[in-house]
């Protein structure tokens, strides 16, 4: 199994069960050192949930309470950036409830019993923080990341999927000083470590910023911004975008703002 998230990075999965049989398989399958598990009984809750923290994947039990189940799982469209699993003590072959999921682009079923022990290898791989850090396991070409030093960095700067990051923590990680990070870091062309960090938040609102579900107050919130405003200074800063915006832009659109600011503080008498 992969490292689950960045030194001092909580997965964070959410979970709508009446039932202690659930949370008990759940908090097996990700114990402490590789998720944190909140539990939740509404779709009024979850809703609540997903707008205030970053949530990388949700996990509704079928088994009981159905009606309150499937109100659960209809978030399931507002968020689509996060996947949604079923758990179930159907089996598959149940075309209703299969069906029903896969009109809601849940992400997979969690068969009761049958799949018990591959809880964690089913749904690890679909969360939001694990994805986002896949996408962008290569620093792009444009950001000229080319020493080991700075790879490292960037991997740990994507693998808190747009949660903040101090340079000490960064540091401390690479095993490395704050100052001799910093001053490296920004060596041959590339941007400071401060833009970078904030390149990399901008890109993580946009991509949540996609979900009907979401938005800009509550991405604001879900990744530590201090405030909206906090978010529109920073996405104006990094790539000269308004908040309202990110959603209909790509990562590669972001990027390439971003080259174009960094190109406009280079010129002389910028």
């Amino acid at each position: 199994m992969p490292p689950a998230a960045a030194p001092g990075v909580s997965l964070l999965l959410a979970l709508v069960t009446p039932r202690e049989r659930t949370r008990a398989l759940v908090r097996r399958a990700f114990p402490r050192r590789a998720a944190r598990i909140l539990s939740v009984r509404s779709a009024r809750d979850l809703r609540s949930m997903m707008r205030r923290e970053l949530v990388d994947g949700v996990i509704v039990d079928l088994g009981n309470n159905p009606a309150e189940a499937w109100l659960a799982a209809e978030c399931a469209r507002d968020f689509p950036k996060q996947p949604f699993f079923a758990a179930t003590p159907l089996w598959p072959t149940d075309a209703g409830t299969a069906a029903r999921c896969a009109s809601l682009e849940m992400a997979d079923l969690l068969v009761e019993g049958a799949d018990d022990p591959a809880v964690r290898a089913i749904v690890t791989p679909s969360l939001f923080s694990l994805r986002f850090a896949r996408a962008l396991a290569e620093p792009p070409p444009e950001l000229k990341l080319r020493s080991r030093l700075q790879r490292d960095a960037w991997q740990q700067i994507v693998m808190r999927a747009g949660r903040g990051v101090r340079t000490a923590d960064l540091a401390r990680a690479l095993e490395v000083t704050r100052e001799h990070l910093s001053r490296r870091f920004s060596e041959d062309g590339a941007p400071t470590l401060k833009r970078v960090i904030d390149l990399v938040r901008v890109l993580a609102a946009a991509e949540l910023l996609k979900n009907p579900g979401h938005d800009v107050g509550a991405v604001s919130c879900a990744l530590g911004f201090a405030s909206s405003s906090h978010l529109s200074t920073t996405s104006r800063r990094v790539a000269n975008v308004r908040p309202s915006s990110l959603a209909r832009l790509r990562a590669v659109d972001l990027l390439g703002r971003f080259g174009e600011v960094e190109r406009d503080q280079d010129r002389p008498g910028a």
